[in-house]
């Protein structure tokens, strides 16, 4: 089942579906997932990632059989808007992954973890349950393994049972690595989530509220974190790429 079934809007953004989803509302549907005990993917899209999937089509593809992709940021609910769509607020990995959180202690829903550097996982997790008393994480591992580890990465996870994976291998690569393994896997939601590990870990310092408040939160990134400054440049291509939608003169790469 996918959000469309159950009755939400989508947009089409660049190519790319996106589900007219709020916070509560995406927990609504990634609950019935859980219920299903069928693999499902969550993809949370933001703007440099849709418009990375307009030009490359293995990665449109994913995003478009996703059972559910949220709106990562302010620039896609911006475009979901601007193309006349009632988009109610952006859904971040990192917001959506604090808010499963608190619904898997009341649910007794189990997590695992994976990605990030050694030991960031595991202080993730461990503060986790600091934060939310009854949550269950039953396992972790880091984000650098290698291809060959793959096998054995699977396997423990599908040992571990978790009801939600949490995957923060990067995107558009963790992305990929769900949809190759999602079946094999066959837990029954398993979501990207970006830098979420790092930030949750305590090892990168999350935007000042009113950055958040303001949608502004990739600005304070880009400050912090110059070396940013190139993946930044896909969001004026993003927004000529929308206007170009808008006008009826945007074409999808082959």
């Amino acid at each position: 089942m996918r959000a469309k079934e159950i009755g939400f809007d989508q947009a089409y953004i660049l190519g790319c579906r996106l589900d007219l989803v709020d916070m509560e509302q995406s927990l609504s549907v990634i609950k019935r997932f859980v219920e299903e005990r069928t693999p499902h993917q969550v993809v949370t899209a933001n703007a440099e990632m849709v418009y990375a999937a307009s030009r490359q089509k293995p990665l449109r593809d994913i995003i478009n059989r996703a059972h559910l992709v949220t709106l990562d940021g302010a620039g896609v609910v911006w475009a979901a808007r601007f193309l006349g769509h009632r988009a109610r607020e952006r859904v971040t990995g990192i917001d959506l992954t604090l808010a499963l959180a608190e619904l898997a202690s009341k649910l007794r829903w189990r997590l695992y973890l994976l990605g990030a550097k050694p030991g960031v996982a595991e202080e993730a997790a461990a503060r986790m349950v600091a934060r939310f008393p009854g949550l269950e994480i039953v396992g972790t591992h880091h984000g650098y393994f290698q291809q060959q580890e793959t096998a054995e990465v699977v396997r423990e996870i599908k040992e571990a049972k978790p009801d939600l994976l949490l995957v923060a291998l990067g995107a558009p690569y963790q992305e990929f690595w769900i949809n190759r393994h999602l079946a094999e896997l066959g837990v029954p939601v398993a979501l990207g989530i970006g830098g979420s590990l790092d930030v949750l870990s305590g090892q990168v310092k999350r935007a000042p509220k009113l950055f958040i408040r303001l949608n502004l939160e990739w600005l304070y990134r880009l400050v912090t974190e110059p070396r940013r400054w190139r993946r930044q440049l896909a969001l004026p291509r993003f927004v000529f790429a929308v206007w170009r939608q808008k006008l009826g003169l945007f074409r999808l790469e082959p």
